[in-house]
């Protein structure tokens, strides 16, 4: 099917719009541009590659960043290629290692690869997303193959690698084999014939010498994206498990709703960027509105529904945002919520004290005489302003955002 030039130009300036949106760098894109054009021109897909680490990360929005980019290309009909390095993991990616890194066993990888997929299949569509094990093509190399490989490269070019450099200036043993880690990881890219590689900014390295070794081989290079960190709910750094500030992407639909609503103003642009599959030019609307001195809530409010919905159904992120409003904006007891049970003894007299430290939902009258002078305690909706207040059959009390505690008697 033939196409006008001014479409062409169209549909190749969206494409382009989409692969560079919240993308740090983008290396190689005049080549890029090119190569979408033909695709256009041709039907042919570009082929698009991704390595994972088989560590069996347990993936939240962070982790996703990539995933959602790799999303984004392939509905614009282009073929993702996951690389699964089940042969490089037996050397240990010394990426960011300040020493070598141990090497996973055969079956560690499998076992972690079998997890990854799993839950790179929420985000990529599995029956669209090729996936290839690197030991189908580095296992049958031989020896005369691995040093023409080794003869690319020199050793002050791997010590322009900033781990490789830090460990060699602090005397901080470099074993000669983690020298192939990054070149059979770019002989991935030769196998391929990839025309472009994603990556974390971390990666940049290992995908700059993709692009070397295709050149060296008589291939056109492949173009390379760089995406950013994102940072967590606190704002400030990397999104993380252990730092407590992550959005999982298997988290019920209420909680991820209410996490996206937590994160400061000044990310929501980068979240739709980043966590979401928004086109270009609606996140162009997103950006004059707040421009122009909208709510940021009303933004935030959008981007929690499109987040939540991309993991969620609509009916389980339509029920996570009314439960939101209801549990967070509206003040009050959501229907849906769960609500602990305090059982305390009939015939007796109780402060509010008593069932909250027994629902271990505060720890200890100082704390929650702390949270009572800040109004972050309520009785059946209504704000305590004294520990005394007494409590009866029936009453809800809620703590803080989302504890909420019914007392029963007996």
């Amino acid at each position: 099917m033939t196409i006008n030039e001014t479409e062409l130009t169209k549909q190749v300036r969206h494409q382009m719009r989409v692969i560079r949106k919240g993308a740090v760098e983008l290396i190689g894109e005049e080549q890029l541009e090119e190569k979408i054009r033909k695709s256009i021109e041709t039907g042919k897909p570009l082929t698009i590659k991704f390595g994972m680490d088989p560590s069996a990360p347990d993936l939240h929005l962070g982790h996703a960043v990539v995933l959602r980019k790799l999303k984004q290309m392939q509905d614009l009909g282009h073929n993702i290629v996951i690389i699964i390095g089940d042969f490089t993991a037996k050397i240990g990616d010394p990426t960011g290692r300040s020493k070598g890194r141990k090497a996973m066993s055969e079956q560690e990888v499998m076992l972690n690869a079998q997890t990854y997929q799993e839950q790179v299949f929420h985000i990529l569509d599995k029956e669209k997303t090729t996936v290839r094990f690197n030991g189908e093509w580095l296992e049958l190399l031989r020896l005369d193959d691995v040093l023409r490989l080794a003869s690319t490269i020199t050793v002050a070019r791997m010590l322009e690698r900033d781990d490789f450099k830090k460990r060699f200036v602090g005397n901080v043993p470099i074993s000669l084999h983690e020298f192939f880690y990054p070149l059979l990881q770019a002989f991935d890219s030769v196998e391929l014939q990839a025309d472009l590689e994603l990556g974390g900014t971390d990666q940049t390295f290992n995908i700059l010498m993709g692009r070397s070794l295709q050149k060296e081989m008589g291939m056109e290079s492949q173009a390379a994206l760089f995406m950013p960190i994102l940072e967590g709910t606190d704002g400030v750094e990397k999104m993380s498990k252990s730092l407590g500030n992550y959005i999982g992407i298997h988290e019920p639909a209420e909680v991820m709703f209410r996490k996206v609503m937590q994160i400061p103003d000044d990310l929501i642009v980068k979240y739709f960027e980043l966590a979401t599959d928004i086109e270009p030019e609606e996140l162009d609307k997103i950006k004059e509105e707040l421009a122009d001195g909208v709510n940021p809530k009303e933004s935030k409010l959008l981007l929690a529904k499109m987040i939540t919905q991309l993991y969620h159904t609509e009916e389980e992120t339509k029920a996570a945002q009314e439960f939101f409003k209801e549990a967070f904006t509206n003040k009050g007891i959501p229907e849906k919520v769960d609500i602990l049970q305090v059982v305390l003894e009939q015939g007796n007299l109780y402060d509010c004290i008593r069932p909250l430290i027994q629902a271990n939902v505060v720890e200890s009258g100082a704390a929650l005489r702390r949270m009572i002078s800040q109004g972050g305690v309520k009785i059946n909706n209504e704000v305590v302003k004294d520990l005394a207040e007494e409590v009866k059959e029936g009453d809800v009390l809620k703590v803080g955002k989302k504890h909420f505690v019914k007392v029963n008697f007996v």
